[in-house]
């Protein structure tokens, strides 16, 4: 892992951190929850090895990325973090075309915003663990979530707590 580059780059307002390796076609990846970086570290490896720009940032509110106040969830939508990575990507490779993405879970999740949100910057997409499901303004996520999956569920367990870590 020694091979891998770490920088802090500026974007919304926010320090984000970034793990990255190699030369070439860019390939972005975007971590689940509770993850980090760290979680594509040997696929990052792998990829630089094969002639590849391997990124890998701790998405907004995650790790070494700063300057989101996590108390305001209002800062966490698909929009912000979509935002976050279109201005990375400026950032880091303002002469790239489209990129590679690669998503797991709530990273999954933001990659399939960003090709719904921003088509023209995402050559293709592999993700991980989540199936595209289209928002249903009849049921908020969690309930659909619940509705799945029932109440043990993570994204369902993780609701009975307040903001200050209190169950209800």
């Amino acid at each position: 892992m020694e091979k891998i580059e770490h920088k802090i780059v500026p974007v919304n307002g926010l320090n984000m951190h970034v793990a990255e390796l190699g030369e070439g076609p860019l390939v972005l990846f975007l971590h689940g929850f509770p993850e980090l970086w760290y979680s594509w570290r040997h696929q990052i490896l792998y990829l630089a090895a094969q002639g590849y720009r391997a990124v890998a940032p701790d998405l907004r509110g995650y790790g070494d990325t700063t300057g989101a106040p996590v108390e305001d969830p209002s800062k966490f939508t698909s929009l912000h973090i979509v935002g976050d990575l279109i201005a990375l990507l400026d950032a880091i490779a303002p002469e790239a075309d489209k990129v590679f993405v690669v998503g797991h879970d709530w990273g999954a999740y933001m990659a399939w915003h960003l090709c719904l949100y921003r088509p023209d910057k995402v050559k293709a997409l592999v993700n991980l663990s989540v199936a595209f499901t289209s928002r249903s303004p009849k049921m908020s996520p969690v309930n659909h979530f619940r509705s799945l999956y029932g109440d043990d569920n993570y994204i369902c367990r993780f609701q009975d707590f307040h903001n200050d870590g209190i169950k209800k």
